[in-house]
């Protein structure tokens, strides 16, 4: 049998099931720096994942705890795509991706890890990243933490989406 040692992931199981606040609006209230928040806008902000598919893989985030589009305002709907365009730019110039995933899984068939807060997932790919690792041994090599991740990107949410 083979182990992957994964420490970092022990809080998440010890609190799995016993948090009763979204994890979006918990985040929402700490210090941007603990909890990774590149922006804040009016109406989103943008978070590096946690548990990442890729490095830079992160997420627009409603502000406003909703779980699908139709309960999104037009403001909030125009800010989520700015974001994401200005997140798609960050990435491309940090990581120069081959190409990006832009995606929403809304409720829990469809994916949702967190089915209640509206949010979007942008990551970076790279021909190749599906590699032996993935693919065979069902393991993601990450090559450098969040908090690399985080100071590298953070540069690039100075500003608000489209004043850049």
């Amino acid at each position: 049998m083979d182990y992957l040692w994964t420490p970092w992931r022990y809080q998440y199981i010890e609190s799995a099931g016993s948090c009763v606040e979204c994890v979006f609006c918990r985040a929402l209230k700490a210090d941007d720096g603990a909890v990774f928040i590149l922006y804040r806008g009016a109406q989103c902000f943008v978070i590096l994942n946690r548990y990442p598919y890729t490095n830079g893989h992160l997420m627009v985030v409603a502000n406003s705890h909703i779980a699908d589009l139709d309960a999104a305002s037009t403001d909030a709907l125009n800010e989520l795509m700015q974001l994401a365009q200005q997140a798609q730019r960050a990435l491309a110039s940090v990581y120069h991706p081959d190409g990006f995933n832009l995606g929403m899984n809304l409720g829990a068939c469809a994916g949702a890890g967190v089915e209640s807060h509206l949010h979007l997932h942008v990551l970076p790919r790279w021909k190749g990243d599906a590699n032996f690792m993935s693919v065979t041994a069902e393991t993601r090599v990450l090559p450098e933490t969040l908090s690399q991740t985080y100071a590298r990107l953070l540069p690039f949410f100075s500003t608000p989406p489209g004043s850049s």
